[in-house]
């Protein structure tokens, strides 16, 4: 509902306030998604953004590292049919080349959403904003008051608290370097330390990731993720475990990095140090103890509607809010679709997340759906674990790939499909087919009858249940 008269009479007697039915924080998928459906819905609505406007997906993660990796890609896979008809002698990625690719995408998108805002009547603002109470949000000189604010900010690297840490370039740098240097060391073992050090090894640098626990990716399947490191191991990815970063010193010629490997010291040089040991929410900078908005370092605290459980005028969604929901794109863009229903007629709709599949982009792509087995186990499923080992099957050795393996978990007596998980060339499509099977509550049985084009990745399906 539009703000009454009078009200907006008060605010625009002052220069510097301006009100609205909505303000939104963020330029990213989940804040995009609710600005122009409450506008479209005849809502007075303002966003603001300190970054280009676009957001981490667009701009600094998902889809600039895809660019990238198509590169890395090709050239593995021309790599692996060496001696099978393929001569890949003098491939080589143009670093600088992939790169301008890379910002045909990247570059025009501040500009256009800044357009497609004006375009639909959304106020925009550029700057950083601060609560000065409840309802309102500074931004410069403008006071932004509202009836509502949503919080979509996204999220940012952990801090490192280490000497040197001012060395290390974080991973919308890395996205946008002119030139790979010959030595990189990524410090994390999650998403990000995998799917650049992929990237880095087929661009022939030399790659270090340092992880401090026993392993990586503990959201992944162990078993696969054992694969995983294996292969990226034959790929030229130095995996280290156990290895807790102390110090970086910066040298006349490189960067050294001081870790303890199982309690021994040891010395690595680089002449780049990744972070890519995790994200927290981008909420700090916002003052939210002014506007009564209780935060962790997960996001914004809400409720079952994603609303905030301690100041009901402010929403979240994506990254800044500590929901139950991965921190993905297309839960984001969930989330988002679940607040502008609940802002537009009331609190009634809850986000599913149920199906939402999730993949680490290395090469070969490593996705998981649903449950892991020892998640299965807590919660007392009596399930039925089906792995299988794919590195001699058609589909994979037809590509030239050597790791390839499946487990899927499947609930005795019901049939249902709780957890499945993939290592293959195509896994992070072939998994939404589980995905889609747990959303809309087919069977194994049901996926099994699936009948699809041959010879594709698709036609292994029923083979896996």
């Amino acid at each position: 509902m539009p703000t009454s008269p009078a009200v907006g009479w008060l605010r625009e007697s002052c220069a510097m306030d301006r009100s609205f039915d909505l303000v939104v924080i963020g330029t990213g998928v989940a804040a995009t998604t609710v600005a122009t459906r409450c506008r479209a819905a005849g809502w007075s609505v303002a966003i603001r953004d300190e970054l280009p406007f676009g957001g981490t997906c667009a701009l600094r993660g998902c889809d600039p590292k895809k660019v990238l990796r198509r590169g890395a890609e090709v050239v593995d896979a021309a790599r692996l049919m060496r001696s099978k008809g393929v001569d890949d002698r003098g491939l080589a990625i143009d670093w600088p080349g992939l790169m301008a690719f890379k910002r045909s995408f990247t570059d025009p998108v501040p500009a256009n959403r800044e357009k497609a805002f004006a375009e639909a009547g959304i106020a925009a603002f550029k700057g950083t904003a601060r609560f000065v109470d409840e309802t309102t949000v500074a931004v410069g000189d403008e006071r932004l008051h509202a009836r509502h604010i949503v919080i979509a900010t996204g999220a940012k690297p952990a801090p490192l608290p280490l000497p040197g840490a001012e060395h290390v370039v974080t991973s919308d740098q890395f996205l946008d370097l002119d030139l790979l240097p010959e030595a990189v060391l990524l410090i994390g073992g999650g998403y990000v330390a995998f799917e650049f050090g992929h990237i880095a090894a087929r661009v022939d640098a030399r790659v270090a990731v340092l992880e401090r626990g026993e392993r990586p990716l503990t959201a992944f399947d162990p078993d696969l993720v054992a694969a995983l490191v294996e292969r990226s191991r034959d790929a030229g990815v130095a995996f280290h475990p156990n290895a807790a970063v102390e110090a970086i010193e910066k040298t006349a010629d490189s960067l050294r990095v001081h870790a303890s490997i199982d309690g021994r010291l040891a010395t690595f040089e680089a002449d780049l140090v990744v972070h890519g040991a995790g994200r927290i929410a981008a909420v700090d900078g916002l003052d939210l103890d002014k506007a009564n908005v209780r935060a962790t370092r997960r996001g914004v605290e809400v409720n079952e509607f994603l609303q905030s459980t301690s100041n009901p005028a402010v929403y979240a969604a994506g990254d800044a809010a500590a929901s139950r929901g991965w921190p993905l794109t297309p839960v984001a863009s969930l989330e988002a679709d679940v607040v502008a229903a609940n802002l537009l007629e009331g609190n009634h709709e809850t986000p599913d997340y149920t199906g939402v599949p999730t993949a680490v982009f290395t090469i070969p792509e490593l996705a998981r759906v649903g449950l892991l087995e020892a998640e299965a186990r807590v919660q007392g499923l009596d399930v039925d674990v089906r792995f299988t080992e794919m590195s001699d099957w058609y589909s994979i050795e037809r590509v030239g790939e050597r790791h390839a393996a499946a487990k899927v978990l499947v609930e005795r007596g019901s049939g249902r499909i709780v957890g499945a998980h993939l290592l293959r060339p195509e896994a992070s499509e072939l998994i939404n087919f589980f995905g889609l099977a747990m959303r809309t509550g087919l069977g194994a049985a049901d996926l099994k009858r699936l009948v699809s084009a041959y010879p594709s990745g698709g036609s292994d399906i029923g083979h896996l249940l």
